[in-house]
Parts: structure tokens; C-alpha cells; sequence
């Protein structure tokens, strides 16, 4: 899974972490067999584990639409696992009707803002990228990015759009070529982000209003009159 031959090693600079390897999860919108946004994101883990990531990867195949089962559906509680287990994510989607698929959406939505007092996405970086049947588009990335910031993850800057997918996934491998140098980037970027972040998450997202609110009910709790 980790051979990457259109890598030039000499112009790949490590990038050194303290710790475990980060862990990166990533998700993809597509269940065909011949799905290019798979295959995208098989690029991108092969990438990440060449920077010394740990990498894992979500099939959506049987995840059912969100609110037609609930959160103890063994699909449901495999991705909600996998998305508190790491630090980091990937969302690769092609774009369907100028939109990403609505099984990438579905993904996304079973993911919570809070679970069981934890916030499993809050301050992890995230990249986005998008691959299309024709011309190059950024219409499913930017959509991306505001579920991302929705999501309270941390966005990079950078991202991938890889057009006339068909051609650029010869054999089921992407081709050198400018966009695989682009995903190169992306995946550097991202690992960057995640070292740099990690460790300071919990300051990162310390808020100003959930203070007050938790010294409230803090004073609540103790000045409650005794019965």
C-alpha cells in the first residue's frame, strides 16, 4: 500500500514528529467499482504513510442513510470509532450534479458535533479534494470546507481537484503529472498541520463561552440550597 513511485525521494523532506504516528482517517464518496475518488484517497494514504502517518480508511458500502437506523448500526459505530480515534482527516468526493455525493454528505452527517461529552472532530486538521469525470472543477471542495468549518476541524489551506479522472487513474494507479504533484502537496501540508496542532488542541479550542457556561453550572452544582 505504500509504494509510491512517482515520488523523486531526493525533494521529499521528512517530517519529524514527536509521539505515535499521527493517525489519519480518510473518507471517500464513491461505491462504485471503478470509483476514482477511492482510489484518490489510496493515493493519498500511500503518501501519508511515506511521511510516517498512520493511515485508515472508511468503506461506506452498507452505511445506511442518516436517521434510518441509529448510532448502535455496526457502520454507524465504525466510522463515529474512527473519526474519535484519529487526528487528522482526508474527504476525497467526486462531484455529481456540481455537488458532492450525497454519499460523501452522508458520511459527514452521521458524524456528531459531541459525543458522550466529547467533541470528536474539534480542532483535527482536515484536507479536501475532488476528483471529476470531465473539466476541473472546485465546486465539492468548496462545499467541503464549509462542512469542514462547520465541523469545527481545521481546514489547510491547500487542496486537490483532479479533472478528467478516468485518464489520470491508468490501471487504477494515478499518473505523474502535475495534479499528482498537487496531491503530494496537499498530503505534505496536512502532516505539517497535524504535528504542529496536535499536541495543542485542547488550547486551540478553549472557548471564552463554554468557560462561562461550565463556571455557571459549576456554581449551580455547588450553591444548590440543601434539602
Amino acid at each position: 500500500m505504500s509504494d509510491t513511485p512517482n515520488i523523486d525521494g531526493a525533494q521529499l523532506e521528512p517530517i519529524p514528529f514527536d509521539g505515535p504516528p499521527p493517525k489519519i482517517l480518510l473518507l471517500y464518496g464513491s461505491l462504485r467499482e471503478t470509483s476514482y475518488s477511492r482510489m484518490a484517497s489510496e493515493e493519498c494514504a500511500r503518501i501519508l504513510q511515506k511521511f510516517g502517518a498512520e493511515t485508515m480508511t472508511f468503506d461506506p458500502a452498507g452505511l445506511p442513510l442518516p436517521d434510518a437506523s441509529g448510532p448502535d448500526d455496526p457502520k454507524v459505530a465504525e466510522l463515529r470509532d474512527k473519526v474519535t480515534a484519529c487526528d487528522a482527516m482526508v474527504w476525497v468526493s467526486p462531484e455529481r450534479h456540481g455537488a458532492m455525493t450525497g454519499i460523501m454528505k452522508a458520511q459527514i452527517d452521521w458524524i456528531p458535533l459531541s459525543l458522550g461529552g466529547v467533541r470528536p472532530t474539534q480542532g483535527k486538521v482536515l484536507a479536501v479534494g475532488q476528483v471529476n469525470g470531465g473539466s476541473q472543477s472546485f465546486n465539492t471542495v468548496n462545499q467541503l470546507r464549509i462542512l469542514g468549518r462547520w465541523m469545527r476541524l481545521l481546514t489547510i489551506p491547500n487542496q486537490f481537484s483532479t479533472p478528467k479522472a478516468w485518464d489520470e487513474f491508468p490501471k487504477g494507479r494515478m499518473r505523474a503529472s502535475p495534479y499528482y504533484n498537487r496531491m503530494v502537496d496537499v498530503m505534505e501540508e496536512l502532516m505539517r498541520f497535524t504535528v504542529m496542532t496536535r499536541d495543542m488542541r485542547d488550547t486551540l479550542t478553549d472557548r471564552y463561552s463554554e468557560r462561562v457556561e461550565s463556571a455557571a453550572e459549576l456554581s449551580k452544582r455547588v450553591n444548590q440550597p440543601k434539602l
